[in-house]
C-alpha cells in the first residue's frame, strides 16, 4: 500500500520557476520507481520525469525530451519526498502534474505505475 501527497502547483509567468513535491509513504518495494506525468486539457497523460532505484541507494533519473535541461527530479530521503524542480517555464508546460509510484520497469509508461497522486495544477501565463 502506497500513499502519495502532492503540493507546489500554482500560477506563474513564462520564464519563472516552480517546485513540485510528492510525499510518499508505504512499502518501499511497491515504489521502486517514482515518476512525474502531466496532462494538458484535451491531451493524453504524458511522461515528464522519473527516478528509479536499482539496488541499495543506487538510482537513475530520466527526462522527456521536451523538459530536458529545464526540469530536475530529486529526492529527500529524510522527508521521504520526491521533488520536481521546474525552471524556464513555458506556456506549453501548463497542465495537471501527477506523481506516481510503481515496482519498476518501463518508467515512461503510465500503465506500469500502481499508485497515483491527485494531481496539482501548473498554469504558465505569457
Amino acid at each position: 500500500q502506497v500513499q502519495l501527497v502532492e503540493s507546489g502547483g500554482g500560477l506563474v509567468q513564462a520564464g519563472g520557476s516552480l517546485r513540485l513535491s510528492c510525499a510518499a509513504s508505504g512499502r518501499t518495494s511497491s515504489r521502486n520507481t517514482m515518476g512525474w506525468f502531466r496532462q494538458a486539457p484535451g491531451k493524453e497523460r504524458d511522461f515528464v520525469s522519473a527516478i528509479v532505484w536499482s539496488s541499495g541507494s543506487a538510482y537513475y533519473t530520466y527526462y522527456a525530451d521536451s523538459v530536458k535541461g529545464r526540469f530536475t527530479i530529486s529526492r529527500d530521503n529524510a522527508k521521504n519526498t520526491v521533488y520536481l524542480q521546474i525552471n524556464s517555464l513555458k506556456p506549453e508546460d501548463t497542465a495537471v502534474y501527477y506523481c506516481a509510484a510503481g515496482p519498476g520497469g518501463f518508467y515512461w509508461m503510465p500503465s506500469k505505475y500502481n499508485y497515483w497522486g491527485q494531481g496539482t495544477q501548473v498554469t504558465v501565463s505569457s
